[in-house]
């Protein structure tokens, strides 16, 4: 260290020699160097003394006596601290790189008091990491006080900061050190005195979370003492907030108790008995009482409704909603439907309203009904049991067809209805038919309607039902509770000789040797490599089959798109060829016959088939054998860019772009459906080949219309015949593939002032995903997996997107479109790219907030543009693009003249 510190860190300690060194370590691979690291040991009784004398360049302070919390080793280290800026880390924490650097820089050109930045959770079981409430850290921004920005009540933290530590001395704000959760008390005071803070959106703190309860005093519950601390701690707060006069904020400061601090015990609650409810009650249900007006209206429904029956004193019925707040949430048992409303329970109470769930309007298929275990026994492999079903929002009938699904085994059920409205299933499953499972699964009773429509939720059983071994013939069954909602799970564990070798320890070495014999052998003989190798030599001898075509779309992932329609022409022509379709995933109708993608059968079926018809790019670097012909369809045409100049391959890296150059050199011919498609689409890709501008076979419906559509997307999807139906269909994110960010619009918003008159069909890019919320399933329909597109097109009575090839193909249908551009620069510049100035040509409004998309639905048409746009776009779409395409590449129809010099 040269000359005075620039940052002093904090690290406190207790009986933690194993991970203290971690903390330690995380500081010396800072980039700001020049940093003081003062470890404040709370008395620890183990090896913590000794791990931290032996880590160079750190200044060691010793307690004399355990102070039993964090607040006054804290407090040693600001009195400690020789630099003027000050953090704070424990000891099984981390800090990133760059947190005291771009902290201090910050600091430094904001002249705050204190600045403060995302605090990251990272579950050491698995890795992954997720941020805490990342909204309140976006923007990077200036707070000119507390009262500027409440919300932040919600960061209680202290070691996601950096102080001036003249700022803490001068204010004499100092942790509690006679209560657990001292960082909430502190940061009232921090905010109290603060003119001035800053904010930033960087992570800039690890926090660390181990499996298991019990190992900090932040995760410790068992004790119902941990809730009587985190009570006091915001009764303290509150009082540090009206002695500084600010008392207006006291209810601001409240929200953060019932949204974050109660809400860990409520998390907890099913995993605990009845008398750790009762007295969860006792400790929180006075300080509820006590709340400003309005605050509980701010939490979420399900937590609101715990703290009523905390105040009511219905304890039991408490244990039964708090397993509807975490992981899968357990459905209600009883609601009472009235007004519009929906009230958790029989009663008609404000404070149990739960309309917001969205429970009451979701269509049949994903309707919520909860199914209890009620009594469970063993018997050998016999597994009895008796399961109690609520049907809280009535719609199970007398002649519902019910099973029970574990994996793709299914038991019939014959639910009794009993006098209560619920219904009782007594069943035995003889757990020796299940013995081609493995891994966990999860148990879930369905119904089905007459109509084929099925609904079907998880089995629930009690949280705190200890879990039953069964032993059977080479496995072993473990049943028992997942999560606080008390899923039923059942686990298979081989308990045959290899992996009896693998628990044995003086075996346990070679193990995994002996596990990985036989899959590396077939992983090695089944690898691309050895395929291609073959499939090289097959080429060189096997007879091609003339009348054999080979077909893919999307890399296999459907019977969809071109392919799908020239298919169909063919059959139609009855022209003697067989067809077989590559398939990776996806629905295939049963009279298609597949073969999986890149399966030996699938080599030798490329190199015998004389046809190769597809929509992407056969597989890369398997060369066409002589003699097939390959018909490249392509699969959109629009404003991205494409080929050599895509983001993946624009790079000066040969490896890929002569990758690339190869799998076009295979094409014989090329589907057009515009002339401003070749103008960019074929030097991009710098292809030389036929090209047979006949349009798009995928579009021929969209020209001349099916009137049937309509209605199975409507049986489908469920949705009422009085609803309009809004089609939102972005395109991924380069940079964000399967993340669900290309979902932009706010569906919430768009469901508050549309969710009477319209229903929305969400149909995310294949490569894309996006987990629906089920508060928004009654007014959002999931598409992704529907398998055709042109029925939701033609469904459709609006269309939503951005910049997606869909739009060419929806113009086809005249009707209005409305383009969600919010990252348009963005988008254009850093992203994906592209080759027009899109607002300018769009074929209707684009708008970059929900509120302008709200204005823009009421007068989509853009009618000068939109007949420019079909014009530049689809002057060839004529409903017979599929029949011309077959004519002339699979017949052999001669070329006319224009054809001819498209060549």
């Amino acid at each position: 260290m040269l000359g005075r510190p620039e940052v002093s860190v904090v690290v406190i300690s207790y009986n933690d020699a194993g991970r203290v060194g971690r903390a330690v370590r995380s500081l010396y691979g800072q980039s700001l160097r020049n940093l003081e690291i003062i470890v404040v040991d709370d008395a620890s009784t183990d090896e913590t003394e000794r791990v931290v004398r032996r880590l160079p360049g750190v200044r060691y302070v010793r307690r004399e006596q355990n102070s039993g919390g964090c607040g006054a080793p804290r407090n040693d280290g600001i009195d400690a601290a020789r630099a003027p800026f000050i953090m704070f880390l424990d000891s099984d924490d981390e800090l990133p790189r760059h947190a005291c650097k771009s902290l201090l820089t910050e600091i430094e050109r904001t002249g705050s008091d204190f600045v403060a930045g995302q605090i990251s959770r990272l579950y050491e079981s698995s890795g992954k990491t997720k941020p805490y409430y990342p909204e309140l850290f976006s923007p990077r921004r200036v707070v000119d006080g507390i009262r500027a920005e409440p919300k932040l009540f919600l960061d209680g933290f202290s070691t996601n900061k950096l102080y001036r530590v003249d700022f803490l001395r001068r204010h004499q704000l100092r942790f509690r050190e006679d209560l657990h959760y001292e960082d909430h008390v502190f940061t009232a005071d921090l905010y109290a005195a603060a003119e001035r803070f800053a904010i930033v959106p960087w992570v800039v703190y690890h926090w660390h979370r181990v499996p298991g309860r019990g190992v900090s005093i932040s995760l410790n519950l068992r004790e119902v003492n941990n809730a009587r601390q985190r009570v006091a701690a915001a009764e303290a707060a509150d009082e540090i907030l009206r002695r500084n006069g600010l008392a207006d904020l006291v209810p601001d400061r409240q929200v953060r108790f019932v949204k974050q601090d109660l809400r860990v015990y409520l998390n907890a609650l099913p995993y605990h008995d009845a008398s750790w409810a009762q007295e969860l009650a006792a400790v929180a249900g006075p300080y509820l009482e006590r709340l400003a007006p309005g605050v509980l209206a701010k939490a979420d429904p399900m937590v609101r409704v715990c703290c009523t029956l905390i105040q009511q004193g219905r304890i039991d019925e408490l244990a039964v909603a708090a397993r509807s707040l975490t992981g899968p949430k357990a459905p209600p048992r009883e609601v009472l439907v009235e007004g519009g409303r929906t009230y958790w329970g029989d009663r008609k109470d404000p404070a149990l309203d739960i309309t917001n769930l969205g429970l009451a309007g979701l269509p049949f298929t994903a309707t919520r009904i909860r199914h209890e275990v009620t009594d469970i026994s063993i018997n050998a492999a016999t597994l009895a049991m008796e399961i109690t079903t609520y049907d809280p929002f009535q719609v199970i009938k007398p002649d519902y067809h019910a099973t029970m699904k574990i994996d793709h085994h299914e038991v019939r059920l014959t639910p009794k209805p009993q006098p209560n409205a619920t219904y009782l299933t007594t069943l035995t499953l003889d757990l020796a038919k299940f013995q081609d499972l493995g891994g966990f699964h999860e148990p879930r009773i369905a119904f089905t309607r007459q109509d084929g429509k099925t609904t079907s939720d998880r089995v629930l059983i009690s949280p705190t039902t200890h879990p039953i071994p069964v032993n059977l013939r080479g496995r072993r069954i473990t049943i028992g509770p997942h999560s606080a909602a008390g899923v039923l799970r059942l686990t298979w564990l081989r308990t045959d000789m290899v992996h009896t070798i693998a628990r044995t320890p003086w075996l346990k070495p070679h193990a995994r040797k002996l596990r990985a014999l036989p899959t590396k052998a077939r992983h090695h003989l089944g690898s691309r490599r050895i395929k291609l190798s073959v499939y090289k030599q097959l080429i060189k001898f096997v007879p091609q089959r003339k009348d054999l075509v080979l077909f893919e779309a999307d890399a296999g992932k459907g019977y969809t798109g071109h392919p799908r329609y020239i298919h169909e022409e063919l059959l139609k022509r009855g022209l003697g060829l067989t067809a077989v379709w590559s398939r990776a995933k996806g629905k295939f109708p049963t009279d298609v016959a597949t073969v999986r993608r890149m399966s030996w059968r699938h080599v030798w079926t490329m190199a015998r088939a004389g046809w190769w018809v597809d929509s992407h790019g056969m597989p890369l670097g398997f060369p066409k054998p002589t003699g097939t012909r390959y018909l490249q369809t392509w699969h959109g045409q629009g404003i991205k860019t494409v080929g050599l100049n895509a983001p993946d391959l624009r790079g000066d890296f040969p490896g890929p772009r002569e990758e690339w150059r190869a799998n076009v050199a295979r094409w014989d011919a090329l589907v057009s459906p515009s002339a401003e498609f070749e103008r960019t689409f074929v030097p991009s890709n710098e292809y030389a080949g036929l090209v047979l501008r006949f349009g798009s076979p995928r579009c021929d419906v969209l020209v001349k219309g099916d009137p049937a559509a309509r209605a199975r997307v409507r049986d489908h999807l469920e949705i009422p015949p009085d609803k309009k139906i809004l089609l939102y269909a972005p395109t991924y994110r380069d940079q964000n593939k399967m993340s669900g960010k290309s979902v932009r619009i706010n569906l919430s918003e768009l469901a508050t002032h549309l969710s009477h008159e319209w229903v929305l069909i969400l149909r995310t890019h294949p490569v894309d995903t996006y987990q629906v919320p089920e508060r928004l399933r009654g007014f959002v329909r999931p598409a992704g997996a529907y398998p055709e597109i042109n029925d939701l097109l033609l469904a459709a009575d609006v269309l939503v997107t951005d910049y997606s090839s869909l739009m060419c193909d929806f113009a086809l249908t005249g009707k209005p479109m409305v383009f969600y551009i919010d990252d348009w620069e963005e988008y254009r510049r850093a992203e994906r790219g592209v080759t027009y100035d899109f607002p300018a040509i769009a074929p209707g409004p684009c708008v970059t907030t929900t509120a302008d998309l709200l204005t823009a639905l009421r007068e989509p048409y853009h009618l000068e543009r939109y007949a420019a746009f079909l014009t530049t776009w689809c002057a060839d779409e004529r409903g017979d693009a599929a029949a011309r395409i077959v004519s002339a590449f699979f017949e052999g129809r001669p070329l006319t003249v224009r054809e001819k010099a498209r060549r």
